[in-house]
């Protein structure tokens, strides 16, 4: 039981990982001080922004759960 949280943990982690890559950067850099930030504004596709920010969101709430169970299940494993 463990091994397979551990491993669903793993697998979470990755998914968070690569969906956190490909998400537009929201941030103030270098960026957006030359002007660079209406060129994401105008190119960029919301809906597919919004699934993605969703999905980080779901990955990220998962992993705290399954973070959590794992505790638990250790715990009461000892």
């Amino acid at each position: 039981m463990i091994t397979a949280l551990t491993i669903i943990i793993a697998l979470n982690c990755v998914l968070l990982t690569l969906v956190v890559l490909i998400q537009n950067p929201k941030g103030g850099g270098v960026d957006s001080t030359f002007g660079g930030q209406g060129a994401n504004q105008m190119f960029g596709a919301a809906k597919s922004a919004d699934f993605i920010e969703k999905m980080t969101w779901g990955l990220a709430s998962s992993l705290a759960v399954l973070c959590i169970v794992t505790a638990i299940v250790v715990n009461h494993a000892q």
